[in-house]
């Protein structure tokens, strides 16, 4: 009876042990899909972030070249303004100088008013890929806690199948649950960013 009594409690622990380890194997092919496709998403983001920063870098650089200009431009007409100052004092400043002072002084005047409208438009586009950069970086920190996670999941999942402990399911299924909402969130795009969790990663 004894024998019969350990043949039943072995079959019994082998079903459960079987049944322990397919809930591990289907765990384990969700959560290793998911991060593939969070992680093939991930690397379009970091293009993207990639091209926003570039092209921040490249307006701010245009914004300087503008501001440059302008600088120029306004010691110009500094310098065409005393000039035409100078001509009046001349006991009979020549018609053609006079004139041809302040037509130059109306340009550079335009020209100001240009690039400093210009400026104005490059700050706006330059401060406009700074956005989209940090927009795209918090997605980013996203699909990076989802990949850190869900690999602690699949390791521990790994342990469980090992050591036939339920409690590491329960574990590792937290930790997937985890990595799955945060990526989820990114795909989404979705403000879900535990700062402190992004600063250990950073």
């Amino acid at each position: 009876m004894s024998e019969l009594q350990d043949a039943v409690n072995e079959a019994v622990e082998k079903g459960q042990e079987s049944k322990l380890n397919t809930i591990i194997a289907i765990s384990v092919a969700i959560t290793a899909t998911f991060v593939a496709v969070c992680n093939v998403k991930d690397g379009n983001i970091v293009q993207a972030m990639q091209q926003a920063q570039a092209s921040a870098v490249d307006e701010w650089a245009y914004y300087q070249a503008k501001g440059t200009k302008l600088n120029i431009a306004e010691s110009a007409l500094d310098e065409l303004r005393i000039q035409r100052e100078v001509a009046t004092w001349q006991a009979a400043p020549s018609r053609v100088v006079t004139e041809l002072l302040d037509r130059k002084i109306a340009e550079y005047g335009d020209k100001i008013r240009l690039y400093e409208q210009e400026k104005v438009e490059i700050k706006r586009t330059a401060e406009g890929f700074q956005k989209e950069y940090d927009r795209l970086n918090l997605h980013d920190d996203q699909f990076d806690m989802a990949e850190a996670t869900i690999s602690v999941a699949i390791a521990l999942f790994g342990i469980t199948a090992l050591t036939q402990k339920r409690r590491l399911l329960y574990v590792a299924l937290t930790f997937a649950g985890f990595g799955i909402i945060m990526g989820l969130a990114g795909f989404f795009g979705l403000a879900l960013h535990p700062d402190f969790l992004a600063r250990v990663l950073s």
